[in-house]
């Protein structure tokens, strides 16, 4: 801060007025006399290169003064930024600043006397931490940061990789489940099968004993359903047993004879009707055992195999009819039914 030149002093005269000054009107002792002073130009003209202040110790002058006065603006408005963005506020060391009004009286200030700004903008948690700037804190801010959006992702990723293998266990479970299912669904099935076939085979047993073959030391020679023209209707109607003449013939199963005689293109003929409905029909034979009406057991001799009626050779021809149904059924068919293999 420049100064003007100091005014210069108005010559002392001795014993003028009697050593009396005046003022409003009278004298004063012991102020005396003056010298009127008019300013002038040079007088007044500021003197360059020198201030009042005189220089500190610490190298701080004016300059000094007004670089102190903007730090604590910068670092009051350092403070407020950092309160709005949220940052840590920055630590700043400065020398310690004297008094201003010492700087400016011009009088001598020891060093240390006024309020050092080395603190200023410090929060107790960067002082603990030790933190040595505000890119130091922001950089440990971030990367701390950084870690915690890190375990957020690797928390997220190992809760989506248990949900998807919680997820497959519960699928391969669910298939295993159906699998199994499926298996004994089909182990069921096979069993059933088995005791069904089982089941059939025992009935077809028991069968077999109440059952018969009606003639032994044969060889099929014609099947149901065969065509040709030896058969007036143009396909067989039943069974030929091929046998020597005079081989026995056997009741199948159990009944009543209700036909015993000549019967034109079947030569000798016998019907057995059975408890059942069912009629077994016996042709072509040499000879008649039974006579209408006659029960008869499984097994009982009823006839004798021959060549009589429309024939090439000696043979036993069998034919079934249920319920005395005027169209016949496979007699091969028929006889494995009752558990008989011819």
């Amino acid at each position: 801060m420049a100064s003007n030149r100091p005014a210069p002093e108005a010559p002392f005269v001795p014993g003028q007025r009697g050593g009396d000054t005046f003022g409003y009107g009278d004298h004063r002792t012991g102020e005396g006399p003056f010298q009127e002073w008019n300013p002038t130009e040079e007088s007044i003209r500021p003197v360059r290169g020198r201030h009042r202040v005189t220089k500190q110790r610490g190298g701080l002058a004016r300059s000094s003064t007004v670089l102190g006065v903007g730090v604590i603006a910068a670092v009051g408005a350092g403070g407020m930024a950092s309160a709005q963005t949220g940052k840590p506020p920055v630590s700043i060391s400065m020398p310690d600043l004297p008094n201003v009004g010492a700087l400016i009286s011009g009088e001598e200030t020891p060093e240390g006397s006024a309020t050092p700004l080395s603190n200023v903008g410090m929060t107790s948690v960067d002082t603990a931490e030790g933190a040595a700037d505000a890119g130091e804190a922001l950089r440990a801010r971030i990367m701390a940061q950084a870690e915690r959006q890190q375990e957020q992702v690797e928390s997220k990723a190992a809760a989506e990789a248990a949900a998807a293998a919680e997820k497959a266990a519960q699928e391969a479970a669910e298939k295993a489940q159906k699998e199994a299912e499926a298996k004994a669904a089909a182990a069921k099935k096979k069993a059933e099968e088995e005791a069904r076939k089982k089941a059939e085979a025992e009935r077809l047993a028991e069968l077999a004993k109440q059952y018969t073959l009606p003639t032994s030391s044969y060889t099929i020679t014609s099947t149901f359903g065969q065509a040709g023209a030896y058969w007036s209707s143009g396909y067989h109607t039943g069974l030929d047993f091929a046998a020597p003449t005079g081989t026995l013939i056997k009741a199948v199963h159990s009944g009543t004879i209700t036909s015993a005689g000549w019967d034109g293109s079947y030569g000798y003929k016998t019907v057995l009707t059975l408890d059942d409905g069912t009629e077994i029909w016996y042709a072509h034979q040499s000879s008649i055992s039974v006579s209408v009406g006659q029960k008869v057991n499984t097994g009982d001799v009823i006839g004798r195999v021959g060549a009589t009626g429309n024939v090439t050779g000696a043979h036993l021809h069998m034919e079934v009819h249920p319920d005395g149904s005027a169209n016949g059924v496979d007699p091969l068919a028929w006889l494995r039914g009752k558990g008989l293999t011819p």
